[in-house]
């Protein structure tokens, strides 16, 4: 049973799979060139860990604070609560909606609570 949605929907996809075919057919054919083709020269320079151009020391397994991990997941939610507010205020600007003002003040309300309660119990302090 063949489904008919449209006129040219068989033939107007060609060129995408042709472009993606051609795509993933070219980056393969350099990884295989690279890995039969590439210098493999090994030194101990280039098995030493690389930190930033120091000589490392003392071991990796070195535990962080708690402090350091509530800071980090702070940043993350409030940056990307943040980011949310640039498309609100565009779409605000255009349709000038009454109802869209409120559900957008009543995030940012909702943001500014958490992030004075995190002020309060200390979690943006280091020490």
């Amino acid at each position: 049973m063949k489904i008919i949605i449209g006129k040219n929907m068989d033939t107007s996809y060609i060129p995408l799979v042709v472009m993606l075919a051609v795509g993933f057919s070219v980056a393969g054919i350099f990884l295989l060139l690279s890995k039969y083709m590439g210098a493999r020269r090994s030194t101990a320079d280039k098995k030493l860990t690389y930190e930033s151009g120091l000589i490392p020391f003392g071991t990796a397994r070195k535990r962080f604070s708690v402090k350091f991990y509530m800071t980090a997941m702070s940043f993350i939610i409030f940056d990307v609560e943040a980011l949310f507010l640039y498309p609100w205020a565009v779409n605000l600007a255009h349709s000038k909606s009454v109802a869209m003002f409120w559900c957008g003040l009543i995030f940012i309300v909702i943001l500014l609570v958490g992030y004075f309660w995190e002020l309060k119990k200390g979690g943006f302090e280091w020490d």
